[in-house]
């Protein structure tokens, strides 16, 4: 059975520093790490990815937000497109070393991604979570319903506690995905073993 896959994205109310010494700290517990900066330039994200593989971050566990170029220069594994992004045929086509993955919201946009040649999706809200207030969550059930009709690997996302982990990897999803639950918890170290744990432990039972 594969192991469930923990994700980490960044929230971009740190910096690069900070993101690597936490991300370092937690890396046995966690799969990938995704940059999400909108905020930041090409050139920003480029040495900030530096900071974290000097700081011995694998740069094969590193996904690039919405941007294809700098994820290929980098090496990285990937880059996760959202509804703004190039279309993923179009990446696809122009970067085919890369693994791409699209962000979606709804069972209509995760098929079209996968005709278009998706190789992962994160789906979600799956709980009400802060980062989209007002937002209700979409559901378990939503969940599965995607991962039934796309048949490839799905990543489940927001407001996903260790507790709620569990739920969450038993419909089928190949790992979550979890931003202030790590990167801003009181202790990440001991947040990210927590996650480990739990879904872990939900994948035997």
């Amino acid at each position: 059975m594969v192991r469930p896959s923990i994700h980490v994205i960044s929230t971009g109310e740190q910096t690069f520093a900070e993101l690597s010494e936490t991300v370092s700290a937690v890396q046995q517990e966690i799969d990938f790490l995704h940059i999400r900066e909108k905020q930041r330039s090409a050139a920003e994200i480029f040495a900030g990815i530096q900071q974290l593989t000097d700081a011995g971050f694998p740069m094969e566990r590193i996904i690039l937000n919405d941007r294809a170029d700098v994820a290929f220069v980098a090496g990285g594994f990937g880059v996760q497109l959202t509804h703004h992004s190039l279309p993923v045929s179009q990446v696809k086509q122009t970067f085919p070393e890369l693994n791409v993955g699209k962000s979606v919201h709804s069972l209509k946009e995760a098929i079209d991604a996968k005709e278009e040649g998706a190789d992962f999706f994160l789906y979600g809200n799956i709980y009400p979570t802060s980062s989209k207030p007002g937002k209700a969550g979409k559901g378990l059930d939503s969940l599965r319903e995607i991962i039934r009709h796309v048949g490839c690997s799905v990543v489940g996302i927001g407001g996903i506690t260790p507790e709620r982990s569990v739920d969450v990897i038993r419909t089928g999803a190949q790992g979550i995905a979890v931003m202030s639950g790590i990167l801003q918890a009181e202790d990440p170290v001991k947040a990210a073993q927590a996650y480990r744990k739990e879904i872990d432990g939900g994948r035997m039972l």
